[in-house]
């Protein structure tokens, strides 16, 4: 009992301070981008007929008695607080895994830590975005189930593929460990047939790499925290030899 009750301590504590720390870093380096894309988005041609069929919809709607759009966070306090929640959920879940891990595997130094925080981040963000970069508001996507698919199934064969690379030391296991990260990007993401957009190149270009950097450092806090409230939690729920 004791034993579980350290993966879920260290996975909170840390997933807590992971997420709160990936909010103020999206409030400082990745929600003033966005603001300064729905600028663009706002600006767009179609701008005017969206308007339009958007009143339209809301005459309806309230001719009918229905609601005219569903509720969302409003920008400001509600939204950031929404974010952290969110980025604390998130921080928990992967520190729920990565606590597992750690036990499993003896994961005590923070150094190691950091070296399987880098890997979820290649797994779940960095081999995502090669194909698919992170979008801003405005920039042209592909179908969004096409696109989900392709995102779980790369963050699921890169996982694959990293665990059989560096937790093997058979070649062939290597080797199909390659060929696991390579797969889905010879299938390829899926993109619309048109990519233009009213979006500066250079701003979706400080977004992604915002995006990614801000993750790097949530990874790399997830990583060293629950390493280190591994070593300690569980040196009280180790059992003791006979």
């Amino acid at each position: 009992m004791e034993f579980f009750k350290s993966i879920l301590l260290s996975a909170l504590l840390a997933g807590i301070v992971a997420g709160a720390a990936l909010t103020g870093l999206q409030a400082l380096k990745v929600y003033p981008l966005i603001f300064a894309a729905e600028v663009f988005e706002d600006a767009g041609p179609a701008q005017s007929e969206q308007s339009q069929s958007a009143q339209a919809h809301s005459a309806q709607a309230h001719d009918h008695g229905e609601e005219a759009e569903p509720w969302g966070p409003a920008d400001g306090g509600e939204r950031l607080l929404f974010s952290l929640l969110a980025n604390v959920l998130i921080g928990v879940s992967l520190g729920l895994i990565l606590a597992a891990i750690f036990a499993l595997r003896h994961v005590v130094d923070w150094r190691q830590g950091v070296l399987w925080g880098l890997g979820g981040f290649i797994a779940v963000n960095l081999a995502p975005a090669l194909g698919l970069p992170p979008e801003l508001p405005g920039m042209p996507a592909g179908e969004l189930l096409a696109r989900q698919t392709w995102w779980m199934g790369t963050a699921l064969f890169t996982a694959c593929g990293l665990a059989a690379i560096f937790l093997s030391r058979a070649v062939p296991w290597r080797i199909a460990g390659v060929a696991l990260i390579v797969l889905p990007h010879i299938i390829g993401a899926p993109h619309p047939a048109s990519m233009e957009s009213g979006v500066p190149a250079t701003l979706a270009a400080d977004f992604a790499t915002a995006s990614l950097a801000v993750n790097l450092v949530f990874w790399a806090i997830l990583g060293i925290l629950t390493a280190i409230a591994m070593a300690r939690l569980g040196q009280n729920s180790t059992p003791e030899p006979a």
